[in-house]
């Protein structure tokens, strides 16, 4: 079973992981090793400093609009490779877009955006666009170079205007 989803009633976006590594299993939530960038990154865009606890990045989520999420529910994965995964079983994704005001959906990487667009997306009608992940497998992109990509797709969505 995966975390729970991090929404609010402003929640205009949201950002689907693939499945949480076991470094974010030993830290009790989504991208919780200390290379991954997510953090960092979100913070840089939304012009705030990179929160520490869990409360503190909940709270950078919900003050930008966005919602926070994986597209499985559960499988079975070999540490923490996408590459991996067997017996995906998806996160109720339509059952979340009925509470919240979800608009766009961002995908952290090619394999939840695969995951999403051939499992979830026939149920939820939105397409997703795929951001470059911020995992540290993926050490061609620059912090720059996410900043760049996330910016231009998600940073519209950051804009007061769209958190209600």
């Amino acid at each position: 079973m995966s975390f729970e989803p991090v929404w609010g009633p402003n929640s205009r976006a949201i950002i689907l992981g693939s499945w949480p590594s076991p470094k974010s299993w030993e830290q009790g939530f989504y991208y919780s090793h200390p290379q991954n960038r997510f953090w960092p990154l979100l913070a840089a865009l939304a012009g705030e400093k990179t929160p520490a606890s869990i409360p503190e990045k909940k709270a950078l989520v919900l003050r930008h609009g966005l919602a926070l999420w994986d597209v499985l529910e559960a499988c079975d994965i070999e540490g923490a490779s996408d590459a991996s995964i067997k017996n995906p079983v998806v996160a109720d994704l339509p059952g979340l877009l009925e509470k919240a005001p979800v608009r766009a959906v961002f995908c952290n990487g090619a394999a939840s955006h695969k995951l999403y667009g051939k499992l979830l997306e026939p149920a939820t009608g939105i397409p997703a666009v795929k951001l470059p992940s911020t995992s540290p497998a993926n050490a061609s992109f620059s912090m720059e170079r996410l900043r760049q990509e996330w910016g231009r797709a998600l940073g519209p969505w950051l804009d007061a205007e769209n958190n209600g």
